[in-house]
């Protein structure tokens, strides 16, 4: 007993939900268990014989062959634990899966001994190393010691727990040896509304308990509805810990801790994971780079105060935009004529999503507003902030023909060029849709979206020498003060 998975060993696995056992009274059915036990051992085996010669290398085939190693395993702990009305990680918990654990691995050693009765020992068999062994002497009744002193076993190993992350989640229960990880979850979709929409959805054992005594807020639920979010991690070592003692093989599980974990506190649970016996552990700090297999919402939310207040989305990914949308519209004149600018925003943010340009009755490059109103779209959706695009639209130079009209007509809208001018409409509706909307608003920035190092450059921002016509900084080129931004030059 308690061999490693040798080189080219077979890994095969098989679990049991213990959420099935719980009978209407509240207490455990052993008896529907330990006959459950015996049919899952002669499964496995079933299924280790018909796979024997399937395997693609000489050394697994072997491997197989000496060993007959399975991997019964549990899971919906937790649930069961719920619908009897224990707290996880209580000493009631723990003393009943210390006999649940006991009946599991005595009926496993049990089965295997009388399949070797029917069908042989495994080739590796060593009765003396497994009399004597204290794992064996541990876990196993009289009627037990004298069938594996009669008949000895046909497998080597017998039990083992997984996580059962994919089972679990199919049968909605909890996995493993696991807490169940939260009493609810947030779903986000887009695909019904073109934006995000939040679903609460809660845990199926959370969800029929809460239905069937009409309780309407999780925060109502009673004390033993425990999560791995709450779970004092030295309870979480106990369970595993009362489990090993009855597993031939070992558990795979994970111990969420809080962000707030310390070094310290690090360094005492893996002590006492040594101390308890666990063969081994897993620690998952919260808020850690590496995301977890499971999040909450308020993973996400913790995680946002960290990013320096922007809000930004993953490489690659491109929203949609629906019909709920605000829209804005500004008449432009710019070199070339007018300039229709219309801008779609988000109902809820503010954020930019759509922009469409049309030019008037004379001039203008309609190909080319059309591939810009569709650059700043792609951009906006993709993540990128009005101050941004807007920036970039800045850095455009000045068109002759802006200037020339500017000069003269006196009449265009503010900027150098069309891309200058779309870029202070956009800002200029964009705050507009912040102010109408009561988002977090200073100096007419959505702080929101734009990162600190702006926001102070913005706050620092100072005028020495203002254009008479537009208010920004005037600049001195070629002998006379000139204004970037809207053309005005004093040497007219």
């Amino acid at each position: 007993m308690e061999e490693p998975l040798p080189a080219g060993g077979s890994c095969l696995l098989g679990s049991i939900n213990l959420s099935e056992f719980v009978k209407e009274d509240k207490s455990f059915d052993y008896a529907d268990f330990s006959k459950t036990v015996s049919i899952a051992v002669r499964a496995l085996n079933e299924v280790l014989d018909e796979g024997l010669g399937l395997h693609p290398l000489q050394e697994q085939r072997e491997s197989v062959r000496n060993w007959r190693q399975i991997g019964l395993g549990i899971f919906g702990l937790a649930d069961m634990l719920i619908k009897m009305g224990i707290r996880y990680g209580s000493y009631e918990s723990i003393n009943l899966c210390d006999m649940i654990g006991s009946e599991m691995i005595n009926e496993a050693i049990l089965t295997s001994s009388k399949l070797a009765k029917e069908k042989g020992i495994f080739p590796k068999y060593n009765k003396e190393n497994t009399l004597k062994s204290e794992f064996y002497e541990y876990n196993t009744s009289d009627e037990t010691k004298s069938f594996v002193n009669q008949y000895g076993l046909n497998n080597s190993q017998l039990l083992t727990i997984a996580p059962t992350g994919s089972l679990s989640s199919m049968l909605g229960v909890s996995g493993g040896i696991e807490p169940i990880f939260a009493n609810y979850y947030e779903r986000r979709t887009q695909s019904l509304h073109g934006h995000d929409e939040v679903y609460k959805v809660y845990t199926p054992v959370v969800e029929r308990f809460m239905a069937e005594n009409n309780i309407s807020d999780d925060e109502q639920l009673p004390d033993y509805f425990i999560t791995a979010q709450n779970l004092n991690y030295k309870e979480r070592i106990r369970m595993q810990a009362i489990w090993q003692e009855h597993i031939d093989a070992s558990i795979s599980s994970t111990v969420n801790v809080p962000n707030s974990f310390t070094i310290e506190d690090t360094e005492d649970l893996y002590l006492q994971a040594w101390e308890n016996g666990l063969k081994g552990v897993t620690i998952f700090r919260d808020g850690c780079k590496r995301l977890g297999i499971l999040t909450t919402s308020t993973d996400k939310k913790e995680d946002n105060k960290s990013e320096d207040k922007k809000t930004e989305l993953p490489r690659g990914y491109i929203i949609e935009a629906d019909d709920n949308v605000i829209g804005k519209k500004r008449t432009l004149t710019t070199g070339c004529g007018t300039l229709h600018c219309t801008a779609f925003f988000d109902p809820d943010t503010g954020a930019l999503l759509e922009t469409y340009f049309s030019k008037g009755s004379s001039g203008g490059c309609n190909n080319f507003m059309i591939g810009l109103s569709r650059m700043i779209s792609l951009s906006a959706r993709a993540g990128v902030d009005v101050y941004t695009i807007a920036d970039q639209l800045n850095s455009c130079g000045n068109c002759p023909s802006y200037a020339v009209r500017t000069a003269t007509k006196k009449d265009t809208s503010k900027g150098s060029c069309c891309p200058v001018a779309i870029g202070k409409a956009l800002i200029n509706m964009y705050k507009e849709i912040q102010k109408d909307i009561d988002a977090d608003f200073e100096d007419g920035k959505n702080i929101k979206q734009i990162s600190n190092k702006e926001i102070n450059q913005l706050n620092n921002k100072k005028i020495n020498n203002p254009c008479p016509q537009c208010g920004e900084e005037l600049v001195f080129e070629g002998g006379c003060s000139f204004c970037k931004s809207c053309s005005w030059s004093r040497c007219e």
